[in-house]
């Protein structure tokens, strides 16, 4: 899914947040990462499709 020459970012996360992407990755044998992009593309796509966003 991405890459080693991603930009990467610090993330700050409520601790019930970070639990919930624990047990995603878990679940889903992927990384936290994985997930967390998996989420904010789910949202952009939605998003996008209700032409509220425009894609970049």
């Amino acid at each position: 899914m991405e890459k080693a020459s991603d930009p990467q970012i610090k993330l700050r996360l409520p601790a019930d947040l970070k639990q919930w992407i624990d047990h995603q990755a878990s679940k889903n044998r992927s990384s936290k990462s994985s997930e967390i992009v998996r989420s904010v593309r789910e949202r952009q796509e939605r998003l996008v499709a209700q032409r509220q966003e425009p894609t970049p």
